[in-house]
């Protein structure tokens, strides 16, 4: 993956349209800002359940957005990432419904997770506790089939979200297809999605246990062999994070988000200090995504083992967010919502910060000089605030940053100084070549860092005062020596 800025979208709440447009703001206004573009979910259909994370087709491109033939154009600008829904398919798709329809008649019936299925012994109320669950309830949701049977299917997510049993073979043939898919697409990298989920056992967790680091290595091994890299995406305890992050081509950095809120929030500079120093550098770093700004990366493991934050500052943390976006944050989180995430505050960024400008640009300054490489969310790069009439409409909490934009709106966006800045700070993270060198961090007091990169004599280097609320970024090498003020 090119180490520059990278955009993540869905295509038509940037566009108002597809690919075509995508591209084209790929080509103009983007050009130089951002090195590659995560288009995400744009399967047949975009608009399910889940915004898309519940394909009934992933083989096919949402006609709506265009075909496959428009995301290779794209992929002649920029470099792109897929994800692909590892856990799951749409309670819609043709399989499932063949399944409903028919049972154990159905060729698909291997296919699909059944409580029976996975405990064919039946399950203690120990076993149902251990299951790890994103969302409150157990994972299991009673459907009824053809001939007036009913059967418990394990959904971890939404009754709409049908999990698959990867195993099956059927189950297995679905991933191939969609991994021979990309790569006919023109994709270079895939984001394996819910993969923490895909494995099930019985008397274990289900996330993440040793069966499912097997299988995501034998999914890494199949799409490296056609040219892809792999991102997971795990939500976890950070030491556990670090430990993925030795198994795979690119984990997330969601410590990062809330530990840079923190900081600008207390002006307390260590527990993002002690962080940067053991972060995962294969990472892709990210403030905002099109979930919720998580706070369970930084907070204590479930056995015990402390986080990189206390409960009291975790408590402290998320409040503060409710408060700088003036309490709309709370209408979208938790039981205010109808999607109950247990582990994030939805909200934008910018609106977290309470839209201070000069906040806002020192957060995605440090992002850009943190270990990894950074992504920034189709929001957040344009300085975007929460969608209060998308998330009264849907009363889905994730909607409030989730923003149709029609093409005006992102002009006048494009227009803001804080987003002109913001471009600008890209630009230099994407071109200067200290970023292809050696990480280092200083903390010369409780409320200052210096983030530096050196390759050769090619150095950049990020000083921060979260007490003054100030930011330097100094620069040498053939392209000249200078410095400048951020915010």
């Amino acid at each position: 993956m090119k180490n520059q800025v990278q955009l993540i979208t869905y295509v038509d709440r940037l566009t108002a349209g597809g690919f075509a447009d995508l591209k084209a703001l790929v080509d103009g206004p983007l050009k130089g800002v951002i090195g590659g573009v995560h288009p995400l979910p744009f399967f047949d259909p975009i608009d399910g359940a889940d915004a898309g994370f519940d394909p009934a087709d992933h083989t096919l491109v949402d006609p709506r957005l265009g075909d496959w033939n428009d995301v290779r154009a794209l992929s002649a600008s920029v470099e792109i990432m897929a994800d692909m829904i590892v856990n799951h398919v749409s309670a819609d798709s043709p399989s499932f419904k063949d399944y409903l329809e028919k049972g154990e008649a159905s060729e698909f019936a291997d296919m699909f997770l059944t409580f029976g299925k996975v405990f064919p012994n039946g399950a203690t109320e120990q076993d149902l506790l251990a299951i790890y669950r994103p969302r409150p309830g157990f994972p299991f949701n009673k459907m009824t089939f053809g001939d007036g049977s009913k059967r418990l299917i394990w959904t971890t997510f939404t009754p709409k979200q049908i999990d698959i049993d990867v195993f099956s073979r059927h189950g297995a043939a679905y991933l191939d297809a969609i991994l021979a898919r990309f790569k006919e697409g023109g994709v270079t990298a895939i984001r394996l999605d819910a993969a923490g989920y895909a494995v099930k056992k019985p008397g274990t967790s289900s996330f993440m246990i040793p069966e499912t680091y097997a299988f995501l290595g034998e999914l890494a091994d199949k799409a490296r062999a056609l040219g892809m890299e792999v991102l997971v995406e795990i939500h976890s305890y950070y030491r556990d994070q670090i430990e993925i992050a030795k198994k795979v081509d690119r984990v997330y950095d969601f410590a990062l988000p809330p530990l840079v809120l923190h900081s600008l929030f207390t002006g307390e500079a260590g527990p993002l200090a002690e962080w940067l120093k053991i972060s995962p550098r294969n990472a892709i770093t990210v403030l905002d995504t099109h979930d919720g700004i998580g706070v369970i990366d930084v907070g204590a493991a479930t056995d015990g083992r402390p986080g990189l934050l206390a409960p009291a500052a975790l408590d402290a943390l998320v409040e503060t967010m409710h408060d700088r976006s003036g309490g709309e944050s709370r209408q979208a989180t938790g039981a205010a919502a109808s999607n109950l995430d247990l582990y994030q505050v939805n909200c934008t960024y910018y609106d977290a910060l309470g839209k201070r400008d000069n906040e806002y640009l020192i957060a995605r300054a440090l992002q850009f000089f943190a270990p990894g490489i950074p992504q920034v969310y189709y929001i957040g790069l344009l300085g975007g605030v929460n969608d209060m009439e998308l998330l009264h409409r849907t009363k889905v909490g994730r909607d409030i940053n989730r923003h149709y934009y029609t093409p005006q709106e992102v002009t006048a966006a494009l227009d803001k100084p804080v987003v002109g800045k913001l471009f600008d700070l890209a630009r230099f993270r994407n071109s200067h070549p200290a970023f292809e060198g050696d990480f280092a961090l200083e903390q010369p007091s409780a409320s200052r860092l210096v983030l530096s990169w050196t390759k050769g004599g090619e150095r950049a280097s990020l000083d921060v005062d979260f007490k003054s609320m100030t930011a330097t970024i100094a620069h040498q090498g053939t392209g000249g020596d200078g410095q400048f003020a951020v915010g």
